[in-house]
C-alpha cells in the first residue's frame, strides 16, 4: 500500500492539470495521429475520393448499452460521480448496504418492471455484483482508452475495477475488464471476495449492412456468512467499550461460507438484406434485414457448512453441502425493417432452454418425492416497435409465451416528449406474467425443513404498472409510479409451525400472496445552487396497499447534499467538498438468510428511523477523480448505536476510505 501511495503522489507532482471541461487525450505531433485520418464517404455508391483531416475529441470515446443506446466517456467531477462511487458503481439510492463490501444489499424502494420472461437462479440477495447480459457494456473508441476504479475495502483488501477498450480498424472494437476485490470486514468471519471477467467485441462492416456484438463473462462471488449477532443488545446497542472492537462481538457461525460462479456466452448479430440511404447524405432510409440472439449461461449458488447449526432446525446429514445448478441456453430468430418515416419494427420468435437441477432426489417421512431438476422448453414471440419525431419518441415491447410452464407475457411501452433541451416528459406502461424464480419452486438442502417443491401449487405472478417521468434542467426531476402485484411471492416464516427457541430460521419457506397488494412510488430530485454552494435533494415517497403485511418498504427516504465546488491552486484543481445525509422512516426491514441467500419477510421489529452522515473531498486533476469519504460519520457520537442494515446485522461504523478513478488514452 505505501508503495502505491508513492508513485500517486509522484504522479499527481509531475502533470500538467486542467479544471472542470472534459479532458481528451493528450494531442501528439500531426505524423502520429494529433489528429486522426478518417475517411469520408461522399456517397452511397461512390468509392472513397477524399481523405479528411478529423480532430478526435471525447465524443469519440462512445459507450454502448445492452438497448444500443450511446454515450460517451464522461471525465467530468459531478455530485452524480460521487454517488456512484460505491462497490456498484451506480447510484444505490434505494438501497442499504451492509457492513461490509461485498455484502447484501437490503431494499429501501422496489421496482416491479422487469425486462426477463422466465425465472432467474434464486439467491438474489448475492447477486447485486452479478454482470447480467443488460449489465455489459460495449465499445467504439478512436484510440485505446482504460478505466481504472480504485477504493479501500474494509481491513486487509482493496476493491479495483479495471478496463480495457481498444479497436483494430475503425469498425471492430474489443474490450477486456476485471473487477476484483477482497474484504475482510470489521466483524468476525464476515470475508468477502470476488472476481469478474469480461470480455466484449463490437463490430460494424463498412458498408453497415452487418453488425455484431459479443461477449463473454466468468464470475465468481463468495462469502463468509457469519448468521449475524447473537446478543446484539447487550454486545452491540449497550455501547459496552469492550465491544467497541466489533471482532469481540459473538457472531452466530464460524464455518460456514457461499458461493456463486456463473460463466456466459453472449452474442447478437444483424444481416441486412436491402439498405437504401438518403439522396444528399450517407443517413440510411430503409432497410430490411434478419437477426440472431444467443445467450449460453452457467451458474451455481452453493452454501457449504462444516458443523450444522439448529438456527436453520434438523439436518439431514453432516457437513451441509447445498448446491443449486441452472443451465440456460436462449435463441431468439428476427425480423427487422426500419424506414424513416414509419419507424423501426421487429418480429422475433424465441426458444429458450433451461435446466435447474441437484444431486439427488429426497423422498421424506411423509412419501414426497422432491425431485432433482425441473428441465423443458419455452417458445415465446415477440415485436419491438419504435418511432421518433422531432421531440417525440416511442417505444413498446411485446413477447407472448407459447409453450411451457414458466413464462407468460410482457408488454413495456414508453412514450416521451421532449419539450426543448431543459424539458423531457414520459408517459409508460408495463405488464408482465411469469412463474417466480426457481429456488421458489424447487429446492433442496441437507436441512431438513428446506425442502420443498412448488411447480404445481404456485401461480405465476402477475404484475401491471404506470409510470410517468419529468426532468426539468428548471424544476428538478419527479417519478410516479403505480403498481397492482397479483401471487406476490416471497420468503417468510410458516406461522403454522412451532418452533423453538434458537431455531428462529428453522420454518423460512416459498410463500405466495393470493390478494392484491398496490405500490406507489413518488421520487423527486433538485438541486439548488448559490454561489460556490448547492444543495442537492433526493426525496422519495411509497405507500403499500395490502391485504396482509406481505411487502414491508420504508415510507421515507431521504439524501440531501450541501457541498461547495471550486477550481483551486490557480485552476490546477477542480475540488468538491460537502456533507451527505441520508435518512429513512423506521419500518419492519427484511432480515437476511444466508442460506437461501434471500431477504425474507419479518413483521417483529422495526428498524431505520437514524441518520446517516458522510463527509466528503472530491478533487479532479486532468483525467483522473479523487475520492475521499469519512463515512457514517455521526456514528462517533452514537453511545447507544441501533443502526441496522437488517435484524442482527448492523450498519456500518466510523471509517475512512479514499479511492480514483484514472481514464487512459494512447
Amino acid at each position: 500500500m505505501k508503495y502505491f501511495l508513492l508513485v500517486f503522489l509522484i504522479h499527481f507532482s509531475c502533470i500538467q492539470v486542467f479544471a472542470q471541461e472534459d479532458s481528451i487525450p493528450p494531442k501528439r505531433d500531426i505524423d502520429t495521429s494529433a489528429v486522426r485520418r478518417m475517411p469520408k464517404r461522399l456517397g452511397p455508391k461512390e468509392k472513397e475520393k477524399e481523405v479528411e483531416l478529423e480532430e478526435i475529441t471525447i465524443k469519440d470515446y462512445k459507450i454502448i448499452s445492452y438497448a444500443r443506446d450511446t454515450t460517451f466517456l464522461d471525465t467530468t467531477l459531478t455530485i452524480q460521480k460521487e454517488y456512484k462511487y460505491n462497490y456498484l458503481r451506480k447510484d444505490d439510492f434505494e438501497l442499504m448496504p451492509f457492513a461490509n463490501v461485498g455484502k447484501p444489499y437490503n431494499k429501501l424502494g422496489v421496482d416491479f418492471n422487469s425486462n426477463n420472461l422466465y425465472p432467474s437462479l434464486g439467491a438474489t440477495a448475492l447477486h447485486s455484483n452479478y454482470f447480467e447480459k443488460e449489465d455489459i457494456k460495449y465499445y467504439n473508441v478512436a484510440t485505446p482508452m482504460s478505466d481504472l476504479f480504485f477504493k479501500t475495502t474494509f481491513e486487509q483488501g482493496q476493491l479495483l475495477d479495471a478496463s480495457l477498450a481498444f479497436n483494430t480498424s475503425r469498425r471492430l472494437n474489443f474490450s477486456l475488464a476485471y473487477k476484483g476485490f477482497r474484504s475482510l470486514g470489521k466483524y468476525q468471519y464476515n470475508q468477502s471476495e470476488s472476481g469478474n471477467f469480461r470480455a466484449t467485441t463490437n463490430y460494424v462492416t463498412e458498408n453497415n449492412r452487418y453488425s455484431l456484438r459479443a461477449h463473454i463473462a466468468a464470475q465468481d462471488i463468495e462469502n463468509i456468512e457469519n448468521g449475524g449477532l447473537i446478543d446484539e443488545e447487550g454486545q452491540f446497542e449497550s455501547g459496552d467499550a469492550d465491544f467497541s472492537n466489533r471482532v469481540k462481538i459473538d457472531v452466530r457461525f464460524s464455518d460456514a461460507n457461499s458461493k456463486i460462479l456463473g460463466k456466459r456466452y453472449f452474442f447478437d448479430h444483424l444481416y441486412k438484406l436491402i439498405r437504401k440511404e438518403q439522396d444528399s447524405s450517407s443517413q440510411e432510409k430503409t432497410s430490411l434485414g434478419i437477426g440472431h440472439q444467443f445467450n449460453y449461461e452457467t451458474k451455481y449458488y452453493a452454501f457449504n457448512q462444516t458443523t450444522p447449526n439448529e438456527y436453520y432446525g434438523d439436518n439431514l446429514v453432516s457437513p451441509i453441502e447445498d448446491k443449486a445448478s441452472l443451465k440456460t441456453m436462449y435463441n431468439q430468430v428476427n425480423a427487422e425493417f426500419y424506414n424513416a418515416t414509419l419507424g423501426r419494427l421487429q418480429g422475433n420468435v424465441s426458444l429458450y432452454n433451461y435446466n435447474y437441477f441437484f444431486n439427488s432426489i429426497l423422498i421424506n417421512e411423509d412419501g414426497v418425492t422432491i425431485p432433482s431438476r425441473l428441465k423443458g422448453e419455452e417458445i415465446a414471440v415477440g415485436a419491438e416497435y419504435e418511432k421518433r419525431i422531432k421531440g417525440f419518441q416511442l417505444k413498446a415491447t411485446a413477447k407472448y409465451n407459447l409453450s411451457g410452464e414458466l413464462g407468460g407475457n410482457q408488454m413495456n411501452v414508453s412514450a416521451s416528449y421532449k419539450l426543448n433541451d431543459r424539458h423531457k416528459v414520459t408517459a409508460s406502461a408495463f405488464g408482465s406474467s411469469k412463474m417466480p424464480d426457481f429456488n421458489f419452486l424447487l429446492y433442496q438442502s441437507d436441512y431438513e425443513n428446506y425442502n420443498w417443491l412448488n411447480l404445481s401449487n404456485f401461480e405465476k405472478e402477475q404484475i401491471y404498472g404506470l409510470r410517468f417521468d419529468l426532468e426539468s434542467e428548471l424544476w428538478g426531476n419527479l417519478m410516479v409510479s403505480y403498481s397492482t402485484v397479483d401471487n406476490y411471492t416471497y420468503f417468510g416464516e410458516d406461522t403454522s409451525v412451532a418452533i423453538e427457541e434458537g431455531m428462529e430460521n428453522a420454518t423460512i419457506r416459498p410463500l405466495q400472496e393470493n390478494n392484491v397488494l398496490n405500490h406507489t412510488k413518488i421520487k423527486y430530485s433538485k438541486e439548488f445552487k448559490l454561489g460556490l454552494f448547492a444543495l442537492n435533494n433526493t426525496v422519495m415517497y411509497q405507500n403499500v396497499s395490502q391485504a396482509n403485511q406481505v411487502l414491508n418498504v420504508p415510507e421515507l427516504v431521504t439524501r440531501n447534499t450541501l457541498y461547495l465546488s471550486s477550481d483551486v491552486f490557480k485552476k490546477a484543481m477542480f475540488l468538491q467538498t460537502g456533507v451527505t445525509l441520508k435518512y429513512f422512516t423506521s419500518y419492519n426491514m427484511d432480515a437476511y438468510n444466508s442460506l437461501l441467500g434471500e431477504f425474507y419477510l419479518q413483521n417483529d421489529k422495526k428498524l431505520g428511523n437514524f441518520p446517516m452522515l458522510d463527509f466528503f473531498i472530491n478533487a479532479k486533476i486532468q483525467q483522473t477523480r479523487i475520492y475521499l469519504k469519512a463515512e457514517h460519520f455521526n456514528s462517533l457520537f452514537n453511545s447507544e448505536p441501533t443502526y441496522y442494515s437488517a435484524p442482527n446485522y448492523p450498519y456500518r461504523d466510523f471509517v475512512i476510505r479514499f479511492g480514483l478513478v484514472w481514464n487512459f488514452f494512447s
